[in-house]
């Protein structure tokens, strides 16, 4: 497996606890000269945070359901209303049914996903993964005299 990042040796210079701090120790080493290519600010004690966001019934399982129909519906019906007959106009009804099929499809297919979960997640809610401290990597060749350059920096 190859990493994204690669570094050889990877030394740990400094940790912070927040991204702009780390982000500011590296900005203060390319201002100081520091080949900053050979560094890497690394995410540690991730830890996934998760927001409720509201209580999720039918009406709404449907409801979001529906409008992710319609879209795809309106994507469609814009295909067949463009290229649906030779003059290369369609008319209204070739733009708007398949938004309304796909709104009823949607609709139905949002309900069914709900009733397939048999209210073990009641809820909808937005997650993100995020660090509780940020650590400067180095190569080894120059960590040496990024500590030095760190040394200097007083956050």
């Amino acid at each position: 497996m190859t990493r994204p990042f690669p570094l050889e040796y990877p030394q740990p210079l400094a940790t912070y606890d927040t991204y702009e701090q780390a982000q500011h120790a590296v900005d203060f080493l390319s201002d100081h000269e520091f080949p900053v290519e050979n560094l890497a600010i690394v995410g540690t004690d991730l830890r996934q945070f998760e927001r409720v966001t509201g209580r999720l019934t039918y009406a709404r399982a449907a409801g979001a359901g529906a409008v992710s129909g319609a879209w795809f519906g309106l994507l469609l019906g814009i295909l067949l209303w463009l290229f649906g007959n030779a003059n290369g106009r369609g008319s209204l009804l070739t733009l708007l049914g398949p938004i309304v099929l796909g709104a009823l499809f949607g609709a139905a297919f949002g309900a069914a996903g709900y009733a397939a979960t048999g209210g073990r997640r009641d809820f909808t809610s937005v997650s993100t993964i995020i660090a509780t401290r940020y650590e400067v990597m180095s190569e080894h060749r120059v960590a040496q005299q990024a500590r030095d350059l760190l040394a200097q920096l007083s956050i």
